[in-house]
């Protein structure tokens, strides 16, 4: 892990800490947000490449007490997030980001960052894992990983961390970076910005209550807003071909300089100006993360 812990800690709370660091930071796009990447993906699948991908997606995979609410192709793909609290995949937490680090003020930055397995990493080894044709199960469980993973690398802050003098070793993609937000019953919250990003500003289809995701009817109307401003004919977003998760990547940490963290303070309201911007930016890399997505599964199981 990157952040590190003073001696004086006892082991039992550094690995806790540890943990809980972790689990912040993997939070990617909300369910929401992940749900319209996988729809906007599972409409351009091609028969062959939908055919397997149902077949893979309605296995009851373990843990299958939370499998079973995820077995169509859409749900399954906040999956990766609902398992976070379960011991056993507790070492795929670091696996949603990876944090490329900038300097704020001109602070030196750390060595240590990015950390060597990440989800650029990981998109790799899932990858080969569903193309190895044997253990379905196995392919099943990576394929769920990387219809989330696809969505996770194309959030700007799951690629960016903030170095500055107060925080030598990153703001964790803006996990550490706090907003002063108004609400509509009067009165301020805060929330932090990589929050703020992941709720796709305020206008992806919300969690219910428990972290529920939002229900499929709310996403299809978001689907058709967001491709409409975005639609699959710039092609723009086949830079690099099917799998170019470095350069997917490398967007994402240079939205996150230019646009995520540019003309916005701590603990203020983000401007007018500011969250059009950003809203603009979800949007277009929701809709990239769709097209991206589908023409990546497409090139596993081609047309015969």
């Amino acid at each position: 892990m990157k952040h590190i812990l003073r001696p004086k800690l006892t082991a039992c709370l550094a690995i806790g800490l540890s943990f809980f660091l972790l689990m912040d930071q993997a939070w990617g796009w909300g369910p929401g947000g992940h749900m319209i990447v996988a729809q906007i993906a599972y409409g351009r699948l091609k028969t062959r490449a939908k055919s397997e991908v149902d077949k893979l997606i309605a296995l009851q995979i373990d843990p299958a007490e939370i499998t079973k609410n995820s077995l169509d192709f859409v749900n399954a793909a906040h999956w990766p997030d609902d398992i976070r609290p379960v011991p056993a995949f507790h070492d795929t937490l670091g696996l949603h980001y990876v944090d490329f680090p900038f300097s704020g003020d001109g602070t030196a930055l750390p060595a240590d960052l990015p950390e060597q397995q990440n989800v650029i990493t990981a998109l790799t080894k899932y990858l080969e894992i569903v193309k190895s044709g044997t253990d379905d199960n196995a392919r099943a469980q990576a394929l769920r990983f990387i219809i989330h993973f696809v969505g996770d690398i194309h959030q700007p802050l799951h690629c960016a961390s903030r170095i500055t003098q107060n925080l030598p070793e990153g703001d964790r993609g803006g996990n550490l970076f706090n907003l002063s937000l108004s609400k509509r019953g009067g009165g301020t919250q805060e929330v932090n910005l990589h929050s703020y990003w992941d709720g796709g500003i305020g206008d992806f289809p919300k969690a219910g209550p428990n972290f529920a995701p939002p229900p499929l009817e709310q996403i299809g109307p978001a689907v058709e807003r967001i491709t409409a401003e975005f639609p699959d004919t710039d092609d723009g977003w086949k830079a690099g071909g099917p799998s170019d998760f470095a350069g997917w990547a490398k967007e994402s940490t240079q939205l996150a300089q230019r646009v995520a963290y540019e003309g916005i303070q701590p603990k203020r309201q983000p401007s007018g100006h500011y969250d059009q911007i950003a809203l603009q930016t979800v949007h277009q890399r929701v809709a990239w993360g769709g097209y991206r997505l589908a023409e990546l599964l497409n090139s596993i199981w081609p047309e015969q």
